[in-house]
């Protein structure tokens, strides 16, 4: 009897541990979505908000908090035009990046997801998210992520490149060139995006990168040429994955409010879903460097 209950106990004893390891292993990843904008402001990042948590829902691999101002909002805008303060947004946003992105608050976070933003924000110590990012954490940044920062040649280093113009809308033909990286798997040979807004991209080294997408000819003029798209590399211990698309909402979004007119068919917005989460995942080092397209 003393033998039967001694095993029992260390049976359940095991189990206990093998159920709290279980739980710690399936902890979702944290993730800090950052849509401050001190240049343009793209009308697409309240559908990037939200797919990124329908992503972060859906997938139970991450969870997402967001450091973002909204200039509209009545408390930034001047009295007498209605318009928004420059000065009071500014001040939203250095107080709000202070609280979220700070050298103790990074801590916080797995990952931090630069979605469209734009212009020199104020971050509050810009080595110790650098440091952050080196240590072994995740940094994805989508469409303007790259139009951030121009006179930070350590960001732009990190990001692996920087935004130099774009043309018209387009319609592009997305070369997958790692059908086997996270972020490309669940696209086929090629993405077609009936209409974009194409980057070019300057500062670009692609030796220094893994690339995933590419354009095998100019967005506007044609001409054949290698135009990178997305791509990721790593970055000290960290991971970092960037893609220039995202300025539409309907390369963002499957659902869409009605009266809204796509030109890009829902099975763009899933790809381009797909393309993301694949590349979250991958810089949270949730999925391995290869997997079967």
């Amino acid at each position: 009897m003393k033998k039967t209950l001694k095993s029992l106990l260390v049976n359940v004893c095991l189990g206990l541990l093998i159920a709290g390891l279980t739980a710690t292993a399936a902890e979702p990843k944290k993730a800090l979505v950052v849509t401050t904008t001190l240049g343009f402001r793209h009308s697409s990042i309240p559908t990037a908000e939200k797919v990124l948590n329908k992503l972060a829902n859906e997938s139970h691999a991450f969870t997402v908090e967001y450091a973002r101002v909204e200039p509209n909002d009545p408390q930034y805008q001047d009295p007498a035009t209605k318009k928004p303060d420059n000065e009071k947004v500014k001040a939203a946003i250095a107080k709000i990046l202070a609280e979220k992105m700070s050298a103790e608050s990074l801590q916080k976070y797995d990952a931090i997801i630069f979605a469209n933003t734009t212009g020199d924000l104020p971050l509050p110590d810009k080595e110790a998210f650098l440091n952050w990012l080196k240590s072994g954490k995740a940094f994805i940044g989508m469409h303007s992520a790259s139009d951030t920062f121009h006179g930070w040649p350590a960001f732009i280093e990190m990001l692996g490149g920087e935004f130099a113009t774009h043309g018209a809308q387009a319609c592009v033909e997305c070369m997958n060139e790692q059908a086997g990286h996270p972020a490309n798997a669940k696209i086929g040979k090629s993405f077609v995006i009936n209409q974009e807004e194409m980057y070019l991209i300057k500062n670009y080294d692609k030796a220094k990168v893994t690339e995933l997408l590419t354009l095998d000819k100019h967005p506007n003029s044609k001409v054949p040429g290698s135009f990178p798209v997305s791509w990721s590399k790593n970055y000290g211990q960290g991971r970092v994955f960037y893609t220039t698309l995202g300025h539409r909402e309907d390369v963002w979004d499957d659902q869409t409010d009605p009266g809204f007119k796509r030109i890009n068919p829902v099975e763009v917005s899933l790809a381009y879903q797909q393309h993301i989460l694949g590349g979250i995942k991958w810089a949270l080092g949730l999925a391995p460097e290869t997997v079967k397209p």
